[in-house]
């Protein structure tokens, strides 16, 4: 018999485990994504709407847009360190 889908994909609207989505009409938060490591999931909200640094670095990027890069970086660190089940993880990977 085949495993039940996950009921928290279908609600979050993903594709699969891990794989962030955009959430254009969310008040507040850009993405989201539904995080597996091992056996724990969590469904985990992230990013500011309307952000303008989002993305990667682009050709010819301007020093600003640059320093916010790295402060973002040095700012979530920690966080960004703690890996898949924390929102600054996908933050990083997926806006900067």
């Amino acid at each position: 018999m085949p495993a039940k889908p996950d009921p928290r994909l279908k609600r979050a609207g993903v594709s699969g485990y891990n794989k962030p989505k955009r959430t254009p009409k969310h008040p507040t938060k850009s993405h989201v994504v539904v995080a597996k490591q091992g056996d724990q999931i969590k469904t985990i909200r992230f990013g500011e709407q309307g952000a303008k640094t989002a993305g990667k670095p682009k050709k010819g990027e301007s020093a600003a847009m640059k320093k916010k890069r790295a402060s973002f970086k040095a700012r979530h660190g920690k966080n960004i360190a703690k890996g898949k089940m924390s929102a600054a993880y996908w933050a990083d990977k997926t806006k900067w």
